[in-house]
């Protein structure tokens, strides 16, 4: 089982015709999907600046509707899943299994009852909020405000609990993951985070973070985002000593991979004219080699062997740990 937490692959579907975006998707990411050997792919909504606020349900519910057409017009290739059930089933078939996510909540606001709407369609992970603020909580590009989750954020995070839907930390501030880590009683993920001790970046968990994370049994996916992994030339040995670091602190068990692979959508939606893309501080084009797409992932199983990680626990990290945490029994290959 390789299981991927986050690959933002629905903002490019959407930006094709309705009557295009199955074909899309077989023609260009499921060869992708294939040939890094993903059996299991978190999809996430997000909805970009030039959406919001007005445009934001809208642009959502159109991403979502790009996923349902993706499983309809490819369904002897793919699945969309819900349950870990429907995720083992489609693994056992040769298929691969899709799970819908929102990334941050503009398409919500305050409007609470939405999120039992798109749980409804799909969704089975939540995040509150990007880089900055939201009606629900702040980003971790707020983090000098030192704000806590809203009055709605709380109530969401009751909600989510009892629609059963996975609340994810990413991108959260620091005061606000550490907000959700007194509320919560389910299991909370990462979906695409690094380690703040290893790499010292606001987007990054601090230790404390990833403890509670794992207390509360849940998981923590290493982003493959090279701007948060290090300051330096990145290689595979960065994504490495973040894979450790997780793992020193949750234990293997609690480690998984959310790539957030970003070269392809920058090389699309990006003019020549707007380079080099400045994100957070980071320059978004300078890749972990061969981490541009999901064809690279084995590579970071391979990077994790030379390490000395004993088999059993790569199997884990690379898809097993996040395929258990979704309800999957399905074994690790």
């Amino acid at each position: 089982m390789r299981a991927d937490a986050h690959n933002d692959l629905l903002m490019l579907v959407a930006r094709r015709p309705p009557e295009r975006w199955a074909a899309y998707f077989r023609e260009n990411w499921y060869p992708q999907l294939r040939a890094g050997g993903v059996d299991l792919q978190v999809l996430p909504v997000f909805v970009d600046h030039e959406f919001r606020p007005e445009g934001a349900l809208r642009e959502s519910l159109r991403m979502v509707e790009a996923a349902h057409r993706i499983a309809e017009g490819n369904a002897d290739v793919v699945a969309l899943c819900r349950t870990g059930a429907e995720i083992d089933a489609a693994v056992a078939s040769g298929r691969i299994a899709l799970v819908l996510a929102l990334e941050g909540c503009p398409q919500i606001d305050t409007d609470l009852e939405l999120l039992g709407t798109f749980a409804r369609l799909g969704v089975r992970i939540v995040s509150f909020t990007h880089f900055g603020r939201s009606a629900l909580a702040d980003g971790s590009g707020e983090d000098a405000a030192g704000s806590r989750l809203t009055r709605a954020g709380v109530a969401a995070v009751g909600l989510l609990e009892s629609l059963g839907v996975h609340l994810d930390v990413s991108h959260l501030g620091a005061a606000g993951v550490e907000h959700v880590l007194e509320l919560a009683t389910r299991p909370v993920i990462a979906t695409h985070s690094a380690a703040r001790s290893v790499f010292d970046h606001h987007r990054n968990l601090t230790d404390a973070h990833v403890r509670g994370i794992a207390t509360t049994g849940g998981i923590v996916c290493v982003n493959l985002y090279a701007g948060y992994l290090t300051a330096e030339s990145p290689t595979l040995q960065h994504v490495v000593a973040h894979v450790d670091r997780f793992a020193d602190l949750a234990g293997p068990a609690a480690v998984g991979i959310g790539s957030d692979f970003i070269a392809e959508l920058l090389a699309e939606k990006v003019p020549v004219c707007d380079r080099p893309v400045l994100f957070e501080g980071t320059d978004a084009e300078v890749l972990v080699p061969g981490l541009a797409g999901p064809s690279g992932l084995p590579l970071v199983v391979d990077a994790l062997l030379a390490a000395g990680h004993p088999e059993d626990a790569v199997r884990a990290i690379d898809g097993g740990n996040l395929a258990r945490f979704l309800g999957s029994t399905v074994s690790c290959r």
